[in-house]
C-alpha cells in the first residue's frame, strides 16, 4: 500500500510542479493546490498505515492508530483550502482590474 502512495504522491508532485511553471495565474494556483494535498498524503504515509482501533481508553484493543497525523491532515487541509481560496480571490481581482491573468503580461503593468 505504502508502494502505491508514493507512486500517487510523485504523480501529484509532477503535476503540480508542472503547473506552477506556467505562466497562467490559474493553473500556478492549482499547482500549489495539488502540491498541496501531495504533501499532506505524504505525510499520512510517513505516519504509517497501520489498521487499528481508536486511541480511547477503556477499549481492549492492543492496536492503535496514531492520532497525530490525522490531526496534522486536518490542520494542513484546512490551510490548504484558505489560502486556495484566497489566490483564487487575488487571481480574479487581477483579472478584472489588469483584464489579463498571463504573469508575463502583468510584468510590464505600471502597477506593480
Amino acid at each position: 500500500m505504502e508502494t502505491l502512495m508514493a507512486i500517487v504522491i510523485g504523480i501529484l508532485f509532477t503535476i503540480g510542479t508542472y503547473l506552477i511553471l506556467s505562466k497562467t495565474l490559474l493553473r500556478i494556483i492549482l499547482g500549489t493546490s495539488l502540491i498541496g494535498h501531495g504533501v499532506n498524503l505524504l505525510i499520512l504515509t510517513m505516519g504509517g498505515l497501520k489498521k487499528g482501533g481508536p486511541p480511547l481508553l477503556g477499549l481492549k484493543e492492543s492496536l492503535f492508530t496514531d492520532p497525530l497525523p490525522q490531526a496534522l491532515l486536518l490542520t494542513a487541509i484546512v490551510i490548504n483550502f484558505a489560502t486556495t481560496a484566497l489566490f483564487l480571490v487575488l487571481s480574479y481581482r487581477t483579472y478584472n482590474v489588469l483584464g489579463s491573468d498571463d504573469s508575463e503580461a502583468l510584468r510590464g503593468c505600471d502597477d506593480e
